[in-house]
């Protein structure tokens, strides 16, 4: 079992969390610390063995932190996306789904918003299955829902 975590202890608070987290894994998993290089991480990791990544909401801030453009981060998932794509075994990715709550409609918070909804429906289309957990609970996203609830919504003027 290997898990690739992205969290950088940026602050005290940051530096507790991951101190909390690193005190309940079980000894035997193989870490891999990949703040910035997450598609490098993604292919040293055997591709039959079961993988979780946490998180990518903090993989892309972690780059936008860097100054990097939204277009170069894209490309950068793109690899990511490809890496996963091609593993043959389990793999389960942390990604959060930011634009669900209030959020900025302008500025560095929105730019994340909108990045992280790009990057999160192309990581959905690369695998068989993906969920959204709400409140402990597993939601199914897929394709079916969507088309029903487009043909049955009506649209509302404002």
């Amino acid at each position: 079992m290997s898990a690739i975590v992205t969290a950088e202890p940026l602050d005290p608070e940051m530096a507790e969390r991951i101190l909390a987290h690193k005190s309940k894994r079980p000894p035997d998993w193989n870490v891999i610390e990949a703040p910035i290089h997450l598609a490098d991480a993604i292919a040293s990791v055997h591709p039959a063995h079961l993988l979780v990544l946490d998180s990518i909401t903090t993989w892309l801030h972690n780059r936008l932190l860097t100054g990097e453009s939204p277009e170069m981060i894209e490309k950068s998932a793109r690899a990511v996306s490809i890496g996963l794509a091609t593993r043959s075994g389990p793999t389960v990715v942390v990604s959060d789904e930011i634009g669900m709550g209030v959020t900025p409609d302008r500025g560095p918070g929105a730019r994340q918003r909108n990045l992280q909804g790009r990057v999160n429906r192309m990581l959905v289309g690369e695998f068989a299955r993906s969920f959204l957990v709400v409140a402990g609970r597993l939601v199914e996203l897929d394709d079916a829902g969507w088309r029903e609830a487009q043909r049955t919504l009506i649209p509302l003027e404002l």
